[in-house]
């Protein structure tokens, strides 16, 4: 798994590259203090689970922000990684089946190949544009 931690602040994970070759058995790749919270699986077949809900949770009124992964279904995604301070730290390429996280930092993504398949998923609600995004001067 690739680890991108800002340059400013040297201890704060910004974005996370987990690759489909890594996966090798039940994994938490994100840090339990995030919002958006990520594991792999890989799975024997007849493998069941407890039926089960999940609980609605008081956030204490805390801040969030929109955590974003990209799950690389079809194709690939060349994944642009910007640091706290909007400053471009890193690029990685992302196959079928690879993964990126931002957990905080900026991105951008450029498509490498004709109809790739992307699953995106991000932290919510979804409040529009001007209350989600802050665009970067590339």
């Amino acid at each position: 798994m690739i680890k991108i931690y800002s340059k400013i602040e040297n201890n704060k994970l910004l974005h996370m590259v987990n690759r489909l070759s890594e996966i090798t058995s039940r994994t938490d790749i994100i840090p339990d203090d995030n919002f958006l919270q990520l594991a792999t699986l890989k799975l024997p077949s007849g493998k069941t689970f407890r039926a089960h809900k999940h609980k609605w949770k008081d956030n204490l009124g805390a801040q969030n922000i929109a955590q974003e992964s990209w799950v690389v279904i079809k194709g690939s995604v060349k994944c642009f990684f910007y640091d706290l301070d909007d400053k471009f730290i890193q690029t990685e390429i992302l196959n079928a089946g690879d993964c990126s996280i931002t957990l905080a930092g900026g991105h951008n993504y450029e498509i490498l190949e004709e109809e790739t398949v992307v699953y995106e998923y991000k932290t919510g609600p979804y409040q529009g544009v001007e209350l989600d995004k802050e665009f970067l001067s590339e």
